[in-house]
């Protein structure tokens, strides 16, 4: 959820975007799993199963809501772009550097994009797989790189400091977007998928663990039983394992909580040693190859994690052809297609960049 982190949305989406957008981006590079933890997944921690979310994660609500989120946007869903023909958008000369976080689902956004750009002529600089979401914030806000999908469940919580999530998933992209317009921060058309934070126990765990179903069922386990494999970040966020356990009310000792990278985090859950819960993201496809369940974040306590394409307003005002050519990239991703293209590189061991040039070649983005 981090990176992902993450969970559910709903409903609909009235955010005004740029008609215009931005221009284009880097050369290639590639970077592909190292662990995450920002507000989305991690390099081999993020992956599809080709299973919906609604399936994998235990929450029909979430591939719903998403749809609602994308859709209700100009340029969403069901709209080719905001500001015209695609084909007519041309990026020769232009250059541009494009980023990622250091998990699977990232830098799979950030190789997509890299191919796009390069598709409509511009010279793209790849410098995906970044660690960890303030480096790759501060990366932008500073010029060393021009663009990266952020997601906005930690925009609002990491870098615009609020402490409490906005539930419906089209008014937190709101909220996001109007409140990074003022550091000059511009986020493009949000997706469907939403690839919020979830904890997962092993399918086959017996006793009492098959009666826990939901978060607030974790309240109900002897404490000895309520062991977690979580990732540094998410142990110490707001929007992580610290406030969901206060509010759930669940008693787990620090000593009951372990630390690892994202990727170990899946395997130690689904031996059931280390832990019987597991930190998970909503759009990974490692829940599914490795028989996880997933509990219902019954409180809806987790943010909406919807993932945008973010870059300084300048950048877009001098390309508004990015927002043309970008916009239908964001209409494609739902947590079912995200889900598949992170599960080539988790569970196929395929590589981040070849995934990304198929799919965008399968999409007719690139031919």
């Amino acid at each position: 959820m981090n990176k992902r982190l993450l969970g559910p949305l709903t409903a609909g989406m009235a955010v005004l975007f740029a008609a215009s957008a931005c221009g284009s981006s880097s050369t290639p590079a590639a970077s592909s799993g190292s662990p995450a933890s920002s507000a989305g997944n991690s390099s081999s921690a993020s992956a599809g199963a080709g299973t919906s979310l609604a399936s994998t994660a235990g929450s029909s609500s979430v591939a719903a809501s998403s749809s609602a989120v994308a859709s209700s946007a100009p340029g969403g869903a069901s709209s080719p772009a905001a500001g015209g023909d695609p084909a007519s958008v041309k990026l020769d000369g232009a250059k541009f550097t494009v980023s990622s976080k250091d998990f699977t689902e990232s830098i799979l956004l950030g190789k997509i994009t890299g191919d796009i750009l390069k598709a409509h002529g511009a010279e793209v600089t790849d410098k995906t797989n970044l660690k960890g979401s303030v480096t790759t914030r501060t990366a932008l806000t500073s010029g060393e790189v021009d663009m990266y999908w952020e997601y906005t469940g930690t925009a609002w919580i990491t870098y615009q400091k609020n402490t409490k999530p906005i539930a419906d998933p089209a008014a937190q992209f709101k909220a996001v977007k109007d409140a990074d317009a003022k550091n000059g921060i511009a986020w493009l058309n949000p997706t469907a998928m939403n690839d919020t934070y979830a904890m997962a126990i092993r399918s086959d765990a017996g006793g009492a663990l098959d009666n826990v179903k939901t978060l607030a069922d974790l309240a109900k386990l002897d404490p000895k039983d309520a062991t977690f494999c979580v990732e540094s970040e998410f142990a110490s966020r707001d929007d992580g394992l610290p406030g969901m356990l206060k509010a759930y009310g669940i008693n787990s000792p620090a000593s009951s909580q372990k630390t690892m990278d994202t990727g170990v985090i899946y395997n130690e859950t689904q031996k059931g040693q280390a832990c019987n819960f597991g930190e998970v993201f909503a759009t990974d496809g490692r829940i599914a190859a490795l028989k996880l369940r997933v509990l219902e974040d019954n409180l809806h306590f987790f943010p909406n994690y919807n993932a945008a394409l973010t870059l300084k307003q300048a950048m877009l005002d001098k390309y508004p052809g990015l927002a043309t050519i970008l916009n239908p990239v964001a209409a494609k991703l739902d947590n079912d297609t995200m889900t598949k293209l992170n599960a080539k590189v988790d569970a196929d061991g395929e590589d981040p960049q070849d995934v990304a040039d198929a799919w965008v070649k399968e999409q007719g983005f690139v031919s």
